[in-house]
């Protein structure tokens, strides 16, 4: 039976990218995983599945020599954030104002995850195991024993990377809180008239916001684009019944004239959910992003804060080993829990406040909210105070 100092169950983007950190820190690592990522050809149509990554997360993929080539691949830097509910009360961010070339990038996930993938490939400490699922696991003082469906491994740690639906989490027996927000989000890829790809941008509705990410690359028609409408649940399955041309006529007498002419691509939708496990730590199992914590995709956070939970634990594993201790002890790996339970909380919270606020009938609270951020137009110290904290620095 092969033995691991480490056992990640998930190799998507959090889960590969923790294996990675643990393999640089000299850890024997396995990943297990039920998909192989899709291989990239620069022909291939642009994924609908993207995320805003922050200035921190591609520190991270630097450092994991995976970012060099998702830019040889594609991928679209940002310099502007705009934010508004009425048109006077249109608030930007600039990368300028906190002395930086960009807010982040929108990358695929797919290409994120393949880019790691290669890393993984060609890492001395690492062992794919793919296509391969988790059956069971049973842990006691010293190990945890690992059923595959390929045969038994064990670990001194079991990582669950799974996802937001974690057979790990389900197995180890730990709970979770949260709710559903009774709305869902449409993604909605589109060509578009208007070249606009150094700004993202979110308008406010009380039925739910509407949003643009850039995209890279130059379509027949210009530029290419990332929507997310969100809406209540009936009403983004109505749109997603609809052809792309319906689809098309509803984005154009819905959404700012910012974007100019469009052709919708491809579409998807999915649920908005919240979930906070209540404990992150079963002795030697520890739960990292999704996982961990879902969130409410507003801000585009997910991913970044599933790649500040490796950050934490590559920190917490690489602190003990320089000071001797047993890294895999559950008293040292509970160090981890106490370095993101607060900072997930309080995104999570932040994120349910504006999507709270947004969404009240209220006049009385719509005038506060556009006050709110009529004021962050006109107070820098604290506007770019949040923006190098939604960055990552």
């Amino acid at each position: 039976m092969k033995t691991f100092d480490c056992v990640v169950i998930g190799g998507g983007m959090v889960g590969a990218a923790s294996a990675l950190s643990l393999a640089e820190l000299g850890l024997t690592v396995a990943v297990v995983e039920k998909y192989a990522p899709m291989d990239f050809s620069p022909e291939q149509a642009l994924d609908l599945r993207v995320s805003a990554i922050s200035l921190l997360s591609i520190h991270l993929l630097e450092q994991l020599n995976a970012w060099q080539q998702i830019q040889q691949w594609r991928s679209c830097p940002y310099q502007r954030l705009g934010v508004w509910e009425h048109e006077l009360c249109y608030t930007e961010f600039d990368a300028k104002d906190i002395q930086q070339k960009n807010l982040g990038c929108i990358v695929e996930n797919r290409l994120i995850q393949l880019s790691l993938w290669q890393q993984i490939a060609a890492h001395p400490k690492v062992t794919l195991f793919c296509p391969n699922k988790l059956i069971n696991f049973e842990q006691d003082e010293q190990t945890v024993l690992v059923e595959l469906d390929s045969g038994e491994i064990s670990t001194k740690l079991l990582i669950a990377a799974d996802g937001a639906n974690s057979q790990v989490r389900q197995l180890a027996d730990i709970g979770m809180t949260g709710w559903d927000y009774k709305q869902s989000a449409m993604l909605i890829n589109v060509e578009t008239e208007l070249a606009q790809q150094d700004i993202t941008w979110q308008q406010f509705f009380e039925t739910g916001p509407v949003a643009m990410l850039p995209m890279p690359g130059e379509s027949p028609l210009g530029g290419y684009a990332s929507l997310v409408w969100y809406h209540q649940r009936d009403e983004i399955k109505r749109l997603s019944s609809l052809s792309n041309q319906q689809l098309q006529q509803e984005v154009i007498a819905h959404f700012p004239a910012k974007l100019g002419h469009i052709n919708v691509i491809d579409k998807a939708a999915f649920p908005l959910t919240r979930r906070h496990a209540n404990s992150y730590q079963n002795k030697k199992i520890l739960l990292l992003g999704d996982a961990a914590h879902t969130i409410n995709p507003m801000a585009g956070q997910g991913v970044n804060l599933g790649f500040k939970d490796v950050k934490a634990l590559q920190s917490v594993v690489a602190s003990a080993i320089g000071n001797n201790e047993c890294w895999h002890q559950p008293q040292t790996l509970a160090r981890y829990e106490k370095m993101r339970r607060h900072d997930n909380l309080l995104m999570m919270s932040t994120m349910d406040a504006l999507y709270t606020s947004f969404s009240h009938p209220s006049p009385f609270v719509k005038i506060v909210r556009n006050a709110g951020l009529f004021a962050a137009k006109h107070a820098p110290f604290f506007k770019n105070k949040a923006l190098a904290y939604a960055c990552g620095m």
